[in-house]
């Protein structure tokens, strides 16, 4: 791979939401943004090759996307007074050209554009997966296992989200507060999703997409500073207190190391501070725990054990079954599955995870197999564990975990 070719992927990987973000600010039409921003990718290709790449790659991306937006609209219309003010804009000399790249500009820029994804003019499917495209930056293969549905049908999903954005006109803006309860509950879905990604990635070859999760966690803040209501409280301390875990969870070698084997001295103990605090305001408001907070109530009681056998697996227990009563998911169930066996014996949790596949709900995922592999491997029942693993392993989308799985499958 050549040298521009890597640069535009890194910078892309990096910097897509806040170009896009500041190009629909600037064009105030979603789909152009994404337009021009494809084509600036395309030209930093060809560009960066024989000129080198830029000092500041994303401020080059971000003004050639508004110079193609120019031309787009001196198509449209070659007297157009939008199209007047915007090339004026275009003249570096001008007192605050460079506006676009004030870091707090920017931020709203981010949000603002998820806040746009999330309109309720969307439906809901509709909207997490146009978010997670755009803002995210995930692959419709990886949206497609996060969502555990098909990759067509996430590519339809976005699709028509991307015409109704159009067809509405939808501005592009935060809302005010009045509206902002409408949209919050989906953003905070996507955020979640979008570090779900980060910290257990669905594909490729590291385990954990630091880069991914670093982003939600900043966008997670940003809303609780927006909008500091109980859930958003919830989802910032579930985020703090499960990064508080990624120094220990890869060894030296970038391999996965599950729970039980962590070095709990590796944790950022500051990550799970601020996580508890969040916890306690969520709390404070009196409303009970939704989904984000209970599942923050589950990472605080791994936070604060000593080990794996200390962990309160009965309190674990519970908060799963509190979950699954107020965002039910076969996901739950696994979870809790693993709970049910740490604090009554495997044989417990192998019953919920037979009837999970039974269901047929987790038919596409690793995740079952591998979890009924390790129940049957603690009874004894090797043989059944090892073909479980080897399922697990030709599931899983993930080299490292799949070589883990692999490893385990080995070992009986």
């Amino acid at each position: 791979m050549s040298e521009a070719r890597r640069a535009v992927e890194a910078v892309w990987r990096i910097e897509s939401a806040r170009i896009v973000g500041a190009l629909a600010r600037y064009t105030r039409d979603f789909s152009l943004a994404e337009d021009v921003a494809q084509e600036a990718l395309a030209e930093a290709l060809v560009s960066w090759s024989t000129s080198g790449v830029p000092r500041n790659p994303a401020h080059w991306l971000t003004t050639v996307g508004r110079r193609r937006a120019v031309d787009t609209f001196r198509r449209r219309a070659a007297a157009d007074e939008r199209y007047a003010v915007l090339a004026r804009e275009l003249d570096e000399s001008t007192p605050g050209a460079d506006l676009l790249f004030d870091p707090e500009a920017i931020d709203d820029d981010v949000l603002a554009l998820m806040f746009t994804a999330c309109h309720p003019a969307l439906s809901k499917e509709s909207r997490i997966a146009l978010t997670l495209r755009v803002v995210g930056g995930l692959t419709t293969d990886e949206i497609a296992r996060g969502l555990l549905v098909p990759v067509p049908t996430v590519q339809a999903r976005v699709t028509r989200a991307k015409k109704t954005i159009a067809a509405a006109g939808l501005p592009f803006a935060v809302p005010g507060p009045e509206e902002r309860p409408r949209r919050l509950g989906s953003v905070l879905n996507v955020v979640y999703l979008i570090f779900t990604e980060g910290s257990s990635a669905s594909g490729g070859d590291e385990w954990i997409r630091t880069d991914l999760a670093r982003e939600a966690l900043r966008l997670a803040r940003g809303l609780v500073a927006l909008a500091p209501e109980p859930e958003a409280l919830g989802l910032l301390a579930l985020l703090e207190l499960t990064a508080a875990r990624f120094p220990a969870r890869v060894d030296d070698q970038g391999r996965p190391v599950l729970l039980e084997d962590q070095d709990r001295r590796l944790w950022d103990r500051s990550a799970v501070r601020r996580g508890r605090a969040a916890l306690a305001r969520a709390a404070e408001a009196g409303k009970g725990l939704g989904p984000y907070g209970l599942q923050a109530a589950i990472a605080e009681c791994h936070a604060v054990a000593a080990s794996v056998p200390e962990t309160d697996w009965d309190r674990v227990v519970a908060l799963y079954e509190a979950l699954g009563r107020v965002a039910p998911s076969p996901v739950v169930d696994l979870n809790r599955a693993v709970a049910v066996a740490m604090a009554s014996g495997p044989a417990s949790g192998l019953r919920i995870v037979d009837e999970l596949e039974a269901g047929g709900s987790l038919a596409r995922s690793h995740l079952l197999p591998g979890v009924r592999a390790e129940l049957l491997a603690r009874l004894g029942r090797r043989d059944e564990a090892r073909v479980d693993y080897l399922r697990a392993a030709e599931l899983c989308a993930n080299t490292a975990e799949r070589t883990v799985l692999e490893a385990k499958a080995a070992g009986l």
